[in-house]
């Protein structure tokens, strides 16, 4: 038998009808065997461990055969209890195998302190980024007579003032004191006074007869 005449025939048909249902029962079941040694679909949903003890997620975790590490601590932040978690990856809410490790930060126990910066005489733009920086906060902005507009020239801390160096807790509220531009009023009396010129009355020379 030719080539061109076993290609076309009916033998050759049902050889090629075979091999292809061998090669897709076997697709089929080197599938079955990949999903069941991967364990698919049986995934664990993560929980929300976000302010709860580190007891607390252990107990949790160990309910759902998954396990964490704590990694370290943040800095103390005030909407979160202390020494709860205040981050964690993977997220709430992410599929994960069984066993999988969960790694979370725990808040600190307070508010570490820092140094005031120096910003005086520096201007609002350049002093929010450095409050920013060190983990303090924008609080009152009040404004008095000064040409230095938006300059600041007083730094103050729940009502009073303070000065470079002082110690205070990060998240505070530094308010500060800028100029607004204008000169003061006692610069405006002075100058007003000093451009009016006074006339003083001259004496007439008596006229000589």
């Amino acid at each position: 038998m030719s080539l061109r005449k076993y290609l076309t025939s009916r033998v050759f048909f049902t050889q090629v009808f075979l091999a292809a249902l061998i090669i897709a029962v076997l697709g089929y079941l080197f599938m079955h065997w990949l999903t069941f040694t991967t364990d698919h679909g049986n995934e664990i949903t993560v929980p929300d461990l976000r302010k709860l003890t580190e007891e607390q997620v252990e107990e949790k975790l160990d309910e759902l055969d998954l396990d964490y590490v704590l990694l370290d601590s943040v800095d103390y932040r005030g909407d979160y209890p202390k020494y709860s978690v205040v981050q964690q990856d993977p997220v709430p809410g992410a599929k994960v195998k069984e066993g999988r490790k969960v790694y979370i930060k725990i808040n600190s126990s307070g508010f570490s302190s820092v140094k005031v910066p120096n910003l005086i005489e520096k201007t609002y733009r350049e002093a929010l980024p450095t409050l920013r920086a060190l983990g303090l906060e924008e609080g009152t902005i009040t404004y008095i007579p000064n040409l230095g507009k938006d300059m600041v020239l007083e730094m103050r801390y729940k009502g009073r003032n303070i000065k470079p160096g002082d110690r205070v807790l990060k998240s505070s509220k530094i308010d500060l004191v800028l100029g607004d531009g204008k000169a003061s009023y006692e610069e405006e009396i002075t100058s007003e006074t000093d451009s009016t010129v006074v006339a003083e009355p001259t004496e007439e020379l008596p006229n000589e007869q």
